[in-house]
């Protein structure tokens, strides 16, 4: 791992910001130069009692240990990874650390930090799931404090609540106040969807991600791994499709190791890989190694010598799909592979004969949606028999195919009012549902469009309480038209900690001059790790970004 990637860095204080000017107004809100009183912490816990006692912390004597009650032991490699880098974050990896000249004596000092696993079933060598347990308890107490939690999962997140508590005072000493805090997700889904086919991305630049999605307590790294432009996951059954549909064959792909350490280092965060692999469209670059897959297209009564979407007419399709996500179910550990089926342009097929004379044998008229749902429906088929549960954008629920009970429909569509009436309509139907509609953060804006993305809420449609069970979370979505490794992490962050936020907070968290000013601190310890997370407005870091 790189050192951009351990992101060994002093954390700030919520006291250290004290000159920074945010009296701003954007769309009559003014952000006032007032410090919260929940400090730095984002996203903001369920429950959180702070007191005035201060706590010292030094980095020759503190340590983070297993407690001796826990179910997760010195064997615990996830958890052992975890102690070593909130450690280097608190402490900033240094070696030793130097008496800080003209610091206080006579103070109390935090000794430990003991984290227990309370479930007999720590979860350390398993894969998070749409149903783990992501809850804790943190309690900072005189000499000790004890982090409580039933998985590993939910002490990853407490690791990182703890290392926002921690803060410099005017001596440079690093203090912690005695504090209680109780916390769980409000929703089980919190994804970031990050796009690798329109421009290639770096390893460094997706791990670094997956890091700064643990800082903000994202679950979910969606990897919408191929489309039109390239196919660079390397596939050990079907090699041609990369060495053909790749923009390299060889520097611009993701090999079984890549895949495999992606995987691992997203699980030692507590982050889900929900790979996506889009079929009938979004296939250009499959065609280019698999022959006969697309549909040619027709210029009259003559092949044009373009393609279109996968073919649906021919046995051929479905015996590659078959063996294509056979690897794919044995490749990525996830409960879940997202199946795409959005945007299918028809133009290619109703220019095709061949598909002509299909549709009228098979009675479709001129109703090119139910050929789509014709091959849609195989294709789930086809996974379901993977044992891998599937999700789809929402074209495929709102064409009629008939889907899992498990299905998750994902809603990207329309205006406000256009997807809460769509979420409105999947969860009247039974089916659970996530949201990346106004959180498509690839559009950009002059100012400060955070503001939008953090008063979006996923239940906010008309329903009942049990449809809106149904909603699971939702994703921030970062499509790659004009994205790469050079500018993909600052317009990501800390754009998508408002998203972060409202997937994770209680519903009433809404206070937007609150939010600027904690993500305001919170923006700066990104920097501070190692993040180049852009600004809020006019401001400044105690430690600025220093490039790699």
């Amino acid at each position: 791992m790189t050192a951009s990637l351990q992101c060994l860095a002093l954390l700030l204080s919520f006291y250290s910001c004290q000159g920074l000017q945010f009296n701003y107004i954007e769309e009559e809100t003014e952000f006032l130069n007032i410090n919260s009183k929940y400090g730095s912490l984002w996203p903001l816990p369920q429950k959180v009692n702070f007191s005035d006692v201060s706590l010292k912390l030094s980095g020759v004597s503190f340590r983070i240990v297993d407690a001796k009650e826990s179910s997760a032991g010195a064997s615990c490699g996830l958890l052992q990874n975890a102690y070593r880098r909130y450690f280097d974050y608190i402490f900033g990896g240094a070696k030793k650390q130097w008496p800080v000249k003209g610091r206080r004596t006579g103070d109390s000092e935090l000794q430990e930090l003991q984290v227990w696993i309370t479930a007999p079933e720590s979860d350390c060598d398993s894969y998070p799931t749409v149903f783990s347990n992501e809850s804790y308890e943190l309690t900072v107490a005189q000499s000790v404090a004890v982090l409580k939690a039933p998985k590993v999962w939910g002490a990853l997140h407490g690791l990182e609540t703890f290392s926002q508590l921690v803060y410099k005072d005017e001596f440079g000493s690093r203090n912690i106040n005695v504090t209680t805090v109780s916390d769980f997700p409000r929703f089980a889904h919190r994804g970031i969807l990050l796009d690798t086919s329109r421009h290639f991305l770096p390893l460094k630049v997706i791990l670094a991600n997956l890091e700064t999605m643990a800082m903000n307590k994202f679950n979910v790294f969606h990897w919408h791994i191929v489309d039109d432009p390239s196919f660079p996951y390397l596939s050990k059954t079907f090699p041609q499709l990369s060495q053909k549909g790749a923009y390299h064959p060889y520097t611009h792909v993701y090999t079984p190791a890549d895949v495999k350490m992606i995987i691992e280092f997203a699980r030692l965060r507590g982050i889900r890989v929900i790979p996506e692999f889009d079929t009938p469209g979004h296939t250009r670059s499959w065609g280019r190694g698999q022959p006969d897959l697309l549909t040619p297209c027709y210029s009259g009564s003559s092949p044009s010598g373009t393609f279109g979407p996968v073919n649906p007419i021919v046995n051929t399709t479905y015996d590659f799909m078959a063996q294509f996500f056979k690897e794919i179910s044995s490749v990525f550990p996830d409960a879940y592979v997202h199946l795409g089926g959005d945007e299918v342009d028809f133009t290619c097929w109703k220019s095709n004969p061949d598909i002509q004379a299909f549709m009228k044998q098979q009675g479709f008229g001129g109703d090119f949606t139910k050929l789509e749902s014709f091959y849609i429906q195989r294709l789930l088929d086809i996974v379901g028999q993977t044992n891998k549960g599937y999700m789809i954008w929402q074209e495929v629920f709102d064409n009629g195919v008939k889907l899992k009970p498990d299905t998750i429909i994902h809603v990207w569509k329309g205006n406000r009012q256009q997807y809460q009436n769509e979420m409105a309509q999947v969860t009247s139907a039974g089916y659970h549902t996530l949201l990346s509609t106004p959180w498509y953060l690839n559009y950009i804006t002059y100012g400060q469009d955070w503001q939008s993305h953090y008063k979006a809420d996923p239940q906010d449609f008309k329903g009942t309480d049990k449809q809106k069970e149904l909603v699971i979370g939702g994703e921030a979505c970062l499509w790659g038209e004009y994205v790469d490794g050079t500018n993909l992490t600052p317009r990501l962050w800390p754009r998508a900690s408002a998203v972060a936020e409202r997937l994770w907070s209680d519903k009433d968290v809404t206070n937007i001059n609150d939010a600027y000013n904690r993500l305001s601190l919170h923006r700066c310890r990104m920097v501070e790790r190692g993040i180049p997370a852009e600004p809020l407005f006019t401001s400044y870091c105690p430690h600025e970004y220093k490039g790699i």
